[in-house]
């Protein structure tokens, strides 16, 4: 804890001078560099010499808490001290007790220093810092306060199996090929499992899947043209020189803009698949083709899927094959009603498909459970117009003709709209949490619009967190955060060495991002960053949600009073919490429970 403290005093000393110069360019006093040195058995690792040094360099004093040995007892480096060599970069002058050396001798000391600081730093419970079943809060939310529960329906009460997308593919390819008379040579590609990941783009009139970040940028090297990647040199050429999309390509409150279609629930995944297998049929067999109307046809064939009714044939017929974590559904859904909650099911599904799947979770009288059921909602139209009126269906699912003056329970309605649904029911503001899957379509107008509190459900999260909890996975982004932070502050270094040196810094950093980048989906990485920003997906995902889970059952997890507080993660200028801003030694290199949900 003293340790820490070293670094919170270093930090605020950094802010107080109100310049971001790294406290190597503003020392005066000596640092040591060694890359041989050994730290000494039951020795603290702040004891570390650069930790000492670093320390010094922000002109402080080392506090007792970091130096319980001994000073004779310390280590010396490169011999006994010697007077200091100043050291001349870019009109700077900078001192250091090491031996004098040339400028590629020093960097590769300084290199060299702080990987072994960085390996000896990683914690060895780092790599059980993340649990799938987490609640994750964008926003603070007591449950508390919370009254009313309401659900979507798919991939919400019901997640499904990696079977439902090979089907949705299969049959989608089939009507490419035989209701719109594409070539029988697509019928030859299968499936390809984890090729796509949600929230991509498409760029509709050049036919290129693309990862965006939360700036609009396109992530080099995550450019699909049909199943291969496009050279970085050719989006820059394709994008005018720059590998920015314009806001008003991608500006759709949906997320379709006029060129650009942003992918963002589950259901677009075999969508996905379909265009690349099909743009690659058409550039392997040097075959003239519009994009646009490829895009327009495979969006038509997946529709189609869902339209005829074929998806929710399959499920029905095999309800064990396709739904997964049916007894959590009950679990919660008979835990919240237990605690006198209200619940309600808003859903675009029909409610045949609902009612058998839910009797399967639930039960047959699994609408005991709910307050309000409403299905065929047509979302997100049923949330932000108010032209459909409610329909009653009878126990049949026929529609009834009746005027709707009430919402009760036991009943089920067809379409609708959230304003009358807010007139009849009185639900209102942060006493209602709403689940869905779909950023879009479930959850940003009931946050932006109505005030509700919303929940996401993101089941690629249980993936992703088995990934940050690797131990190749801490180690390559720990070493990259440390490298990227030894460039910021070594660049000064102009000679023809050291550029020589910082080169080589330069293209390990490239092969640690493309190393991370690989342990979440080889094409195109985590659905949650690019190489440094949120991703597109990422920034709408803490714009429209309060909280987020791989499944509602994660809720199991937590007591129905229960606060989730958002954790307070670094802005640029709150250098604290970064370890490339700060005395390495003295930091756990830097917080590593944060930097991991951080990613």
């Amino acid at each position: 804890m003293a340790c820490k403290k070293v670094g919170t005093t270093l930090g605020r000393a950094l802010w107080q001078n109100g310049s971001r110069t790294p406290p190597l360019s503003r020392s005066s006093k000596s640092i040591n560099f060694s890359t041989s040195r050994e730290l000494k058995s039951g020795e603290k690792k702040c004891k570390d010499q650069s930790c000492e040094s670093n320390c010094r360099s922000a002109a402080m004093p080392l506090p007792a808490a970091c130096s319980s040995t001994p000073a004779a007892q310390r280590h010396q480096v490169g011999g006994k001290k010697g007077p200091e060599e100043p050291l001349t970069v870019s009109g700077r002058s900078y001192s250091s007790t090491a031996p004098k050396a040339d400028h590629r001798t020093y960097l590769w000391a300084r290199y060299n220093e702080m990987k072994r600081l960085v390996h000896d730093l990683i914690p060895p419970s780092v790599c059980n810092l993340l649990n799938s079943s987490t609640i994750y809060a964008n926003n603070e939310v007591s449950l508390a306060e919370v009254d009313i529960y309401g659900f979507d329906y798919d991939y919400t009460l019901a997640l499904y199996s990696d079977a439902l997308n090979t089907m949705i593919y299969n049959t989608a390819r089939d009507f490419l090929i035989e209701h719109f008379k594409y070539p029988e040579g697509i019928r030859k590609y299968d499936y390809i499992p984890n090729f796509a990941a949600r929230g991509l783009h498409y760029d509709i009139q050049k036919g290129l899947l693309m990862k965006i970040d939360a700036f609009h940028y396109i992530q080099l090297g995550t450019v699909y043209r049909g199943l291969n990647p496009v050279p970085d040199e050719e989006v820059l050429r394709l994008y005018g020189g720059t590998h920015h999309v314009p806001l008003q390509q991608v500006s759709g409150f949906y997320g379709k803009g006029p060129k650009v279609k942003q992918f963002m629930d589950i259901f677009s995944i075999p969508e996905m698949t379909l265009l690349a297998v099909a743009n690659d049929f058409f550039i392997s067999n040097d075959i003239e083709y519009d994009p646009e109307h490829l895009y327009k046809d495979v969006s038509e064939a997946i529709g189609m899927v869902h339209i005829k009714g074929y998806m929710y044939k399959w499920i029905m017929q095999d309800l064990e094959k396709y739904i997964l974590g049916r007894d959590e559904t009950y679990a919660v859904l008979h835990r919240l009603v237990s605690h006198g909650k209200k619940l309600f099911l808003i859903t675009n599904s029909p409610f045949s498909f609902v009612d058998k799947g839910m009797r399967y979770m639930v039960g047959k009288d699994w609408r005991e459970f709910f307050d309000v059921v409403i299905v065929q909602a047509d979302k997100p139209h049923f949330f932000n117009d108010c032209v459909k009126p409610f329909r009653r269906l009878d126990g049949n699912g026929d529609l009834q003709w009746d005027k709707i003056n009430s919402l009760d329970k036991g009943q089920i309605y067809k379409q609708g709209n959230l304003y009358d649904f807010l007139r009849l029911t009185g639900w209102r503001g942060s006493s209602v949490l709403y689940f869905g899957d779909h950023l879009y379509s479930d959850l940003a107008d009931l946050m932006l619009r109505h005030g509700w509190r919303t929940g996401a459900i993101v089941p690629e999260l249980d993936l992703e967190t088995k990934v940050v909890n690797t131990e190749q996975y801490a180690q390559s982004l720990t070493w990259l955060q440390a490298l990227t932070g030894l460039l910021e502050r070594m660049q000064m270094h102009r000679d023809s060495q050291s550029r020589e040196v910082l080169q080589d810094w330069l293209k390990e950093r490239e092969e640690l991002r493309l190393r991370t980048k690989n342990l979440f989906n080889p094409q195109f990485g985590s659905i949650f960053r690019t190489c440094h920003n949120p991703t597109y997906f990422s920034r709408r995902l803490c714009r429209f949600s309060d909280v987020y889970m791989a499944s509602i059952s994660c809720l199991l997890n937590y007591d129905l009073s229960y606060t989730f507080y958002p954790r307070r993660t670094p802005l640029q200028h709150e250098a604290p919490l970064w370890m490339d801003q700060l005395c390495t030694g003295c930091m756990k290199t830097p917080f590593l429970e944060e930097m991991a949900h951080i990613r």
